[in-house]
């Protein structure tokens, strides 16, 4: 879904006709009210926000997003931009900053690009929820050897960390692998890494060993 905020009625109906034509699903509204009342943080697409608006600005209303855990990708359309209001945007994560008039070949491109990135986000959170319940199933112990692991320690080093036998250490990384569905080391450490906050909660709240 293509979610629409501008306040020029004119336009709402000239960009809403282009992409249904295109083929999108289109919610069009007039102001960030009606945006807020409607729009739902697990919905996927792309947002089209105009910068100036009155009341409430595009910026504003994306910070505001932001806030209530809407991820969607967001596309800026003004025919009053500037550098500092485009750095802003773009560092605030907008994918793309569009200056009116614009043809609709280019603003469909920037659109398709968009729910690619949303598509791409949506994969990754997928992935990080999927390795932070992996992550959850391992005790403290094996939390510990983990991250001992992924930082290239070898069996008998990580034994003289923990004060244990590196035969006992090896029965702990072979867990480990069961239970973080690893390939390998490397896999394992490409876990760690796209998931690092996971590791970090499940240290502070394991309780046994």
């Amino acid at each position: 879904m293509v979610i629409l905020l501008d306040d020029d009625p004119a336009m709402r109906r000239s960009l809403s006709l282009a992409l249904e034509l295109a083929g999108y699903v289109v919610q069009a509204h007039g102001s960030a009210e009606e945006l807020f009342d409607a729009i739902q943080p697990e919905q996927s697409g792309c947002l089209l926000l105009d910068l100036k608006m009155p009341g409430m600005d595009g910026l504003a209303v994306q910070e505001e997003l932001q806030a209530r855990g809407c991820t969607l990708p967001v596309i800026f359309i003004s025919a009053f931009g500037d550098i500092p209001s485009t750095v802003r945007a773009l560092k605030a994560g907008a994918v793309d900053f569009v200056e009116k008039p614009f043809s609709t070949e280019a603003l469909l491109a920037r659109v398709e690009e968009a729910f690619a990135e949303d598509s791409r986000q949506r994969d990754q959170y997928a992935l990080q929820g999927r390795i932070a319940s992996q992550i959850r199933e391992l005790t403290p112990r094996e939390l510990e050897v983990m991250q001992f692991v992924t930082e290239g320690l070898s069996n008998k080093e990580i034994a003289r960390e923990l004060g244990i036998s590196p035969r006992t250490v090896e029965k702990y990384r072979a867990r480990v692998m069961e239970k973080m569905r690893a390939d390998s080391i490397a896999d394992l450490c490409q876990m760690v890494a796209t998931a690092p906050d996971a590791v970090g909660n499940g240290r502070e709240l394991g309780s046994d060993i």
